[in-house]
């Protein structure tokens, strides 16, 4: 099976997106760092899914994205061009569900954490400011995007109660919107293009890089096994 990726870049620095398996995701010091590891990412993805995997995956590139955002840091602005496309009402459920899923899934595997204001992790700056280090910080980081990410298509959210409420709020304003199905591509902040497929591609996308962190630094801190339900390693 193929996995097609969109690949965004600064300089050396790669990150690949799997515009077939929405919101997985691979970075790399390189290009071929990253599609080496695009295999793997896409295997932990389809058993979070509850699905098969195939006996042979390769990753293509099909679109490519020279950028100057911080793409080490996961700074990001690609818009795929399957991401200009309207959707039909039973892709939609289906990824609406997904982005449930990994909300849900992120909010366990946060509760799992023994003590979510520990961490062993050192401080570092990114764009956005001091990385998150411990499972509060990421959990309120991942959480408070819900109302960014759907302001973004002109849907009014917020970030209020956990992570599946507010983002099941903001689906429900998005539905309320007359033919929201047809979300034509937009400009949003910091003259980003924005579409409803890239809403939910990057709450699973989002979701993940934090869940993965989490897990990680769990496993560092405590020395004990972390349920974990996205299935990484």
């Amino acid at each position: 099976m193929k996995i097609r990726c969109v690949w965004e870049h600064n300089g050396n620095d790669s990150i690949l997106y799997a515009d077939n398996f929405v919101g997985a995701y691979a970075r790399g010091e390189t290009k071929d760092i990253a599609l080496q590891k695009m295999v793997q990412e896409v295997a932990s993805y389809l058993k979070w899914k509850g699905e098969n995997v195939p006996d042979s995956l390769e990753a293509m590139i099909i679109q490519e994205k020279a950028s100057a955002l911080m793409i080490s840091d996961a700074d990001s602005d690609v818009l795929f061009e399957e991401e200009k496309k309207p959707l039909i009402r039973a892709e939609y459920e289906e990824l609406k569900a997904l982005a449930l899923k990994s909300a849900q899934d992120f909010l366990d595997l946060y509760e799992a954490v023994p003590d979510r204001n520990k961490s062993c992790l050192p401080v570092r700056k990114t764009f956005y400011g001091q990385i998150p280090r411990t499972a509060s910080e990421m959990y309120e980081h991942t959480r408070n995007v819900n109302e960014y990410y759907f302001g973004e298509i002109g849907v009014e959210a917020d970030n209020k109660g956990t992570i599946v409420e507010c983002r099941e709020r903001g689906f429900a304003a998005l539905e309320g919107q007359h033919d929201f199905l047809n979300h034509i591509v937009c400009t949003g902040s910091y003259g980003e293009e924005w579409s409803l497929r890239k809403v939910l591609r990057r709450f699973i996308w989002h979701d993940r890089i934090h869940a993965k962190a989490m897990y990680r630094m769990a496993v560092r801190t405590f020395g004990v096994n972390i349920p974990n339900s996205f299935y990484f390693t």
